[in-house]
């Protein structure tokens, strides 16, 4: 009995890796030259957080969530952030309608935000009370207006966009904010060969609008509950724990370069998305238990938008990705 278990758990684990190989695969092809951002948002979905991509216009992002959304079988709702957005554009209102015996009520019509996926575009171009509108949706699977809640559909992601180079009429984000997004992810400008082969694949079409689905229902699901059997053994969890301490610049174990360069550190919920997407990044390489690399390899993308420059640190120009780079290098060398 045991050994069926055994068996039975291994196979849905090998099952769930082809799955998300196949995922992956089918993404690389629609995008072109993007293979470590597609596996680091194929890592943060399936690990149930939402992701913030941040790059120039032009990089494939809106394409991306497309074909992210063909791929898994799930309609894409997209929400254009502008100055002049309100919050009932996101999350729906009431309007006065009639029921069949002609009396008025008020009728909840839901928004954009009842969807399984969620295109969050130019996210900093909405006003600050616009973007709470996101909070409660993001952290919580639900919305409240005029005092009911109402919850949203199970899987649900939100995908943002942001340009990083854009500040006229634009709101950043606020720390609670970006602590929602399980990764930020910096879409980077494709190589030669890579633009190349976008001109083969989209001179005349995109390639998002003819992927065909990937993953059904189901296959979604086991994959998610795939990754949520991945071991995580005791110095696992000690080892993440440690990263984050080591970013907390108050923390009597923080690394010397916190303590000089940031003002915050990542929060105990930076400390959750490390570990829930590191079993994803376990899980695709077809392993059944956690290691060290899988937390290094999720790491950057998880704190860099956790962490928080000294006004000294920024205007000497520091990149936190060089910091955490060399806080990442000693805590891996203690492990």
């Amino acid at each position: 009995m045991i050994n069926t278990e055994i068996d039975r758990a291994a196979a849905d684990l090998d099952t769930a890796a082809r799955d998300l190989a196949a995922l992956r695969d089918a993404l690389g092809a629609a995008i072109v030259g993007q293979e470590a951002l597609i596996t680091a948002l194929v890592t943060a979905v399936f690990a149930g957080g939402h992701v913030l991509l941040e790059g120039l216009p032009g990089l494939g992002k809106t394409q991306l969530a497309k074909a992210l959304a063909r791929c898994l079988a799930l309609p894409l709702a997209r929400i254009q952030c502008t100055p002049d957005l309100m919050p009932a554009d996101i999350t729906g209102s009431e309007l006065l309608a009639r029921d069949e015996r002609g009396l008025e009520r008020l009728d909840f019509r839901p928004g954009p935000i009842f969807a399984s996926l969620v295109l969050v575009d130019e996210i900093n171009r909405a006003a600050p009370r616009t973007q709470s509108a996101l909070l409660e949706a993001m952290q919580e699977g639900q919305v409240t207006y005029g005092g009911r809640r109402h919850a949203l559909p199970q899987p649900f992601w939100v995908l943002a966009t942001q340009n990083p180079i854009e500040l006229e009429g634009t709101y950043p984000l606020p720390e609670a904010q970006l602590d929602r997004f399980a990764m930020k992810l910096n879409v980077d400008f494709p190589a030669d060969a890579a633009l190349l082969a976008l001109l083969d694949a989209s001179l005349d079409s995109e390639p998002a609008d003819r992927v065909a689905p990937v993953l059904d229902a189901a296959a979604r699901d086991r994959a998610i509950a795939a990754a949520r059997n991945i071991v995580v053994t005791a110095p696992l969890k000690q080892a993440a724990v440690a990263l984050v301490t080591a970013t907390q610049p108050q923390h009597e174990r923080a690394h010397p370069l916190a303590r000089e360069h940031f003002r915050y550190g990542a929060s105990p919920r930076a400390l959750q998305a490390l570990l829930r997407t590191g079993r994803v990044h376990a899980l695709l390489a077809g392993r059944a238990h956690l290691a060290l690399d899988d937390l290094k390899a999720v790491a950057s993308p998880v704190l860099r938008h956790r962490v928080l420059l000294r006004v000294e640190s920024e205007i000497r120009g520091l990149a936190v990705d060089d910091l955490l780079e060399e806080i990442l290098w000693q805590w891996r060398s203690r492990q």
